[in-house]
C-alpha cells in the first residue's frame, strides 16, 4: 500500500505537466546584423553600365573624376585628329578636282614652299596631303582603341578594388627580421629569423 501511494505521488507531477509556451531566448532572438558581402560582380557590372559607378560602389570616390578626365582627354584628341583628317581630306579633294572655286588647300601653310604649276611640286604636295590624311586617321583610330581600352581598365579597376575591399591593411600586418644562429649537428650557422604578424 505504501508503495502504491509513493508511486501515485511520483506520477502526479508527471501528469500535471503541460506544454506551456516557452519564452524565446533573448540571445537567439536578438537582431542579428548580417554584414553584406562586398560583391566584385556588382562592382564590375556597375562600371560596365556607367564608368565610375563601380568605383562609387567601392567607396573610391576620388577615382571618379580621374576616370572622366581620362575619357574627356581621349575624346578631345579624337575630335582634334578627326578635324585635321577631314580638313586634309577635303583639301586633297579640292586640289585634284580641277574646280577653281574650291581652294581649301590654300589654307595649308606649307603651300608657300610649293609651286603648283610645277608638276613635280604638285605631285609632292598631293603626296603630302595623302600622308597627312593617313597620319591623322591613324591617330584617330588608335585613340578610339585607347578609349575602349580605358573603358576596360575602368571595369578591371572596379573589380580588383572590390576583391580587395575587405583586405586587412591594418598596422598589425608586419614582418620583422633579425640575425640569429642555429645549432645543427653541433655546428653553429648564421641565419636570418623572420617573424610575420597577421
Amino acid at each position: 500500500m505504501t508503495n502504491s501511494v509513493l508511486l501515485i505521488l511520483l506520477l502526479v507531477p508527471v501528469f500535471n505537466l503541460r506544454a506551456r509556451p516557452q519564452e524565446p531566448d533573448s540571445l537567439l532572438t536578438e537582431d542579428i546584423v548580417t554584414e553584406e558581402v562586398h560583391s566584385p560582380r556588382k562592382a564590375t557590372i556597375f562600371s560596365a553600365i556607367l564608368p565610375g559607378l563601380g568605383q562609387a560602389y567601392n567607396k573610391k570616390y576620388w577615382k571618379i573624376p580621374v576616370i572622366y578626365i581620362g575619357f574627356g582627354t581621349i575624346g578631345y584628341f579624337i575630335s582634334w585628329n578627326n578635324d585635321k583628317y577631314q580638313f586634309n581630306k577635303t583639301a586633297y579633294q579640292h586640289l585634284v578636282d580641277q574646280d577653281p572655286e574650291t581652294k581649301l588647300y590654300e589654307k595649308i601653310e606649307a603651300l608657300i614652299y610649293y609651286d603648283l604649276n610645277n608638276p613635280t611640286h604638285f605631285e609632292n604636295f598631293k603626296d603630302g596631303l595623302i600622308k597627312r590624311q593617313d597620319y591623322y586617321r591613324r591617330n584617330r583610330d588608335l585613340l578610339f582603341i585607347s578609349m575602349v581600352g580605358f573603358y576596360g581598365l575602368n571595369i578591371v579597376d572596379a573589380s580588383v578594388d572590390a576583391h580587395l575591399f575587405d583586405f586587412d591593411i591594418s598596422e598589425d600586418l608586419t614582418m620583422h627580421w633579425s640575425p640569429g644562429m642555429v645549432n645543427l649537428n653541433n655546428d653553429y650557422y648564421y641565419c636570418v629569423n623572420f617573424t610575420f604578424n597577421f
